[in-house]
């Protein structure tokens, strides 16, 4: 938990936070170009996948998927709102330095906020779009939801490039973390584990694993537990190899194993992190920081 609350803190220091704006922008630019320019052809995937799915299938997870999406839509319409309405407020009562603070907090009130009305509400919400999707052909929904799911393929392609710039970056972002809040403390080493091989490795299970298992995707509840699986598995190895390797000299992979239970806890929570629009890409700085410290503990 000490290093839960640890990594909480630390993605919300200008720092790491300028960090994970910079590169999620970048990063979200550069799919969402790659989408527009392939958009037709990743509509056709997944409206060919749609076609391997039965229609009642479809029709229930297609109106599990546009609940979710119009959740997603009024968490960034409420968040744009805020600071369109009192930008101005904000800007005089915030100072500089807790500005960005202040608006991821605001992006994760506006994520509960909806999730509450969701909780009491998304029952109701969900039967409305199924009997919509009741009303219309099948060659409308099939264009709709394939539309969604492109959607989800850009969504997993962010989210798997992030994994890859924060594992590269690794060793200047704890070093960085180190010389702030451990100034005494020079634990952490030069040297560099092949930790790399285990993001490619983690990165390949996964697609390979969303593509065989992207009919469970169709079934709620079973969608949540397929997709966390999913990305608890991209992220474990790769952070945890990369920062036991800058904290021991020696990899032991035994003795990490022996805190198996940690990792995958704090794993968990950072997948967790998809689930929050805009505030997904600050997932992998704080499983990164949060297995830093979590070994930097044991380590003392």
């Amino acid at each position: 938990m000490h290093a839960v609350i640890f990594g909480f803190k630390e993605i919300l220091t200008w720092d790491v936070m300028k960090l994970a704006l910079i590169s999620g922008v970048i990063v979200s630019t550069i799919w969402a170009f790659i989408g527009f320019l392939f958009w037709g052809q990743i509509v056709g995937l997944g409206s060919y996948v749609l076609e391997l799915v039965p229609f009642s299938m479809v029709r229930s997870n297609g109106a599990w998927m546009l609940s979710s999406f119009l959740w997603f839509q009024l968490v960034l319409l409420t968040f744009a709102l805020i600071f369109a309405f009192f930008g101005n407020l904000i800007l005089r009562s915030v100072s500089k330095e807790r500005y960005t603070s202040f608006s991821v907090i605001v992006a994760i009130s506006s994520a509960i906020f909806w999730a509450i009305v969701w909780f009491f509400k998304g029952d109701y919400i969900y039967h409305q779009f199924l009997q919509l999707l009741t009303w219309l052909p099948f060659e409308t929904i099939e264009k709709g939801i394939g539309y969604l799911i492109g959607f989800y393929f850009i969504y997993s392609a962010i989210v798997v490039t992030m994994v890859f710039v924060v594992s590269i970056f690794s060793k200047p972002l704890i070093k960085s973390i180190q010389k702030r809040d451990f100034p005494d403390d020079e634990s952490v080493k030069n040297h560099a584990f092949k930790s790399i091989g285990y993001t490619i490795r983690d990165s390949a299970i996964f697609l390979i694993v969303s593509l065989i298992a992207f009919p469970l995707l169709f079934i709620p509840i079973v969608n949540f537990i397929v997709l966390v699986a999913m990305w608890v598995w991209l992220v474990k190895d790769t952070f945890k190899y990369d920062t036991a390797s800058l904290l021991f000299d020696k990899v032991d992979k035994q003795m990490l194993k022996e805190h198996n239970l940690a990792t995958w806890t704090i794993s968990f929570i950072t997948a967790l992190f998809n689930f929050i629009p805009v505030f997904n890409i600050f997932g992998p700085f704080f499983g990164e920081i949060s297995m830093f410290h979590y070994f930097k503990s044991k380590k003392n």
